[in-house]
């Protein structure tokens, strides 16, 4: 601060009447912040503006937010809105979890995994994926060299670890995770597991969601079986899929292959990801379109949609990419 700028600021306080009240309690957070307490600060916050009810003012915890963009946002995925919503909700409301939550999202890329993912983390915390609460790893991106896993197991177990110490309800998103090298998902088991401490910290209110290709085939396979023998895809139930991704995780090459996670049945839900079909990569070009306020009609919307490709080439009824590349075609038909 330059000798210039002094005068000012003393003539704007001259003119400001504050309440005792408030010097005080702003002298206090000042105290705080000298002494580099950030829980303390956090503490005075919220004590003072009555912004958490979760006593962590960087939780929001809207449920009622989460079904809603599931329901409006998410199409053709009844299984993942309905699993997902009482999942998070049912973890949040026991006070004394036994375990951390943790889901695999498992299909076809371009049907929402990611998508949903975000929803969660915006809707449970109050800066989204940019909470410091939120932690996003993308497998080969992160984690590239097979030589290297001893160093990223030993490196991710101290910032998995420093991470739910600074806060308790911390996520843990893992993209691409059927290309995590063998051993690194066991690296975090203990964290996932039944125990009350590890390493003098409890994991028990945090969560880990993975999301995998792996399953794809088989969810597609029982989704073409329903619409062959003329049954509604929303007929389909967990039963019907969730035991054939558990198999198929535990048999495929990667980080899923004789995990722990799996062998010792800590997933709490493997939740399938229906592939889209015509009708639903549609409703995603009017969101992409309504996203940037732009008139459209029924042609725009159509025209889109017959430019992906589908698949079996016989019936060519789901979208290979899904709604992956909908945002970037739309872009062809702005005026």
């Amino acid at each position: 601060m330059t000798d210039n700028t002094m005068p000012t600021i003393k003539m704007k306080m001259s003119k400001v009447t504050v309440d005792d009240t408030k010097v005080a309690n702003t002298m206090e957070a000042w105290s705080f912040i000298i002494q580099g307490g950030y829980q303390e600060i956090l503490n005075w916050y919220c004590s003072v503006h009555e912004c958490c009810e979760s006593g962590d003012c960087r939780l929001i915890n809207n449920i009622t937010g989460l079904d809603h963009d599931l329901s409006k946002k998410l199409h053709g995925q009844h299984l993942a809105k309905e699993v997902v919503v009482k999942a998070v909700k049912g973890f949040l409301a026991t006070k004394n979890p036994e375990k951390a939550l943790a889901l695999s999202f498992h299909g076809w890329s371009g049907t929402g995994k990611n998508f949903v993912a975000k929803m969660i983390a915006d809707n449970l915390y109050r800066d989204g994926l940019r909470s410091e609460c939120v932690h996003f790893y993308i497998a080969p991106f992160h984690f590239p060299l097979a030589n290297m896993v001893d160093i990223y197991k030993a490196q991710l177990q101290q910032f998995i670890l420093t991470a739910v110490q600074q806060c308790k309800r911390s996520l843990f998103i893992f993209d691409e995770a059927e290309k995590l090298h063998q051993g690194l998902i066991d690296a975090i088991k203990p964290y996932i597991d039944h125990y009350d401490h590890v390493d003098g910290v409890d994991f028990r209110k945090s969560m880990f969601i993975f999301l995998s290709n792996i399953g794809g085939n088989s969810i597609n396979r029982v989704t073409l079986e329903f619409w062959r023998a003329g049954q509604n895809r929303e007929e389909i139930t967990m039963e019907d899929l969730e035991h054939q991704i558990q198999r198929e995780a535990t048999t495929s090459r990667g980080g899923f292959t004789h995990s722990g996670l799996v062998t010792e049945n800590l997933i709490d839900f493997f939740i399938p990801f229906l592939p889209l079909e015509y009708k639903h990569v549609k409703l995603c070009v009017r969101d992409a379109l309504r996203s940037r306020g732009i008139k459209y009609d029924l042609d725009i919307l159509d025209e889109v949609a017959k430019g992906l490709l589908y698949l079996p080439k016989e019936e060519k009824l789901f979208a290979a990419q899904g709604c992956k590349s909908v945002s970037q075609r739309v872009n062809f038909f702005l005026p």
